[in-house]
């Protein structure tokens, strides 16, 4: 489970370390940083803010498995010490004991492992101890980012209007099940090239396109002319705009954050995810359409979803009212170009 992600631990560090200038009432915290150097060699740099009285200053406790493996260096407000420790302190106990009283100063809490994975926690000044998270393992990783997957397009009201038009228009089981695959593996490509740092595009852009997007299948439901490049090859269309709408998970992955290990495994399971959540609102909506229109049943003996007459029918009123709220989408994303 990932305690803290690296956009938290930035905007932490980037606050509370020497950004505002001090004032009449000191508010910098305790700067507590554990870096691994090597397998069971351990680096603590323990930073006073300069309100605390020399007479009372702090001092880092770590736990029992470690010992010191070198005089503590420095001055009396930035301090260093090597400790040598019996494990990698997964689940040990870090703490800051004052001589005196804890003059209401926070404590900022940093622990770096050798592979990169970092964590940082800021404490309440009653809180004097940090417990170290446990290492960042493949699958709870995994299974975290897959619940997120899933959460996120069954929260993502308008990637879920994009493939219920894309139901509507591929009609038969079989080209459904291959459009929303093709919309899949395509957004899986840009989500993990905008993951990765590989290609970077403006997110408001992004988010207008991916309403108009919507706003173009709804208007290829409501003109009914089927012989159009879209209700031919529905799977190029969702393709093509499966690219964009990656972009769109980027955006929402960068605002999770991602661990600082294992993030194949992450991107991955996401993507597994998307997928998941995609195919349980396929059933969903087809359950739904079952059993409001009986007659229209979503498994006819032709293996269709959208050739009855009855889903005719519903399909125009259905697209204007999709279309209505994408056009809405547009304009209010096009708008906060200029706020």
């Amino acid at each position: 489970m990932l305690t803290v992600r690296p956009v938290f631990s930035a905007l932490l560090l980037i606050i509370f370390i020497g950004v505002f200038p001090a004032s009449a009432h000191e508010s910098r915290p305790l700067y507590v940083e554990i870096s691994e150097k090597a397998p069971g060699r351990f680096e603590v740099n323990l930073r006073i803010p300069p309100s605390v009285l020399s007479a009372g200053l702090p001092s880092v406790e770590m736990p029992n498995v470690c010992s010191p493996a070198a005089p503590s260096a420095g001055s009396a407000t930035v301090q260093r010490r090597l400790y040598s420790c019996e494990s990698d302190l997964s689940g040990e106990v870090v703490r800051v004991t004052w001589p005196r009283q804890n003059p209401s100063v926070s404590t900022l809490f940093r622990f770096e492992r050798l592979s990169g994975e970092a964590h940082t926690a800021i404490q309440s000044p009653e809180d004097l101890a940090w417990q170290i998270p446990d290492r960042e393992a493949a699958a709870s990783i995994g299974g975290e980012y897959l619940v997120l997957g899933i959460e996120h397009i069954l929260f993502g009201y308008d990637h879920l209007l994009f493939v219920a038009c894309l139901m509507l228009i591929a009609g038969l089981w079989r080209k459904i099940l291959f459009t929303v695959t093709g919309f899949t593996i395509a957004h899986s490509i840009t989500l993990a090239l905008a993951a990765l740092g590989v290609v970077r595009v403006p997110i408001a852009p992004v988010e207008a396109v991916i309403a108009l997007s919507i706003v173009f299948l709804a208007v290829e439901i409501a003109r009914k002319r089927r012989n159009t490049l879209t209700w031919r090859y529905p799977i190029a269309v969702a393709g093509s705009f499966g690219l964009l709408h990656g972009f769109g998970f980027a955006s929402a992955l960068k605002e999770i954050g991602l661990p600082q290990t294992e993030l194949p495994i992450a991107l991955l399971f996401f993507n597994l995810g998307v997928e998941v959540g995609q195919v349980v609102f396929v059933l969903a909506l087809a359950c739904a359409v079952a059993l409001v229109l009986p007659r229209m049943t979503a498994l006819s003996s032709n293996g269709s979803f959208a050739s009855t007459a009855a889903t005719r029918r519903i399909a125009v009123p259905a697209a204007y009212v999709v279309g209505t709220l994408a056009t809405y989408w547009t304009i209010e994303r096009v708008s906060g170009f200029f706020v």
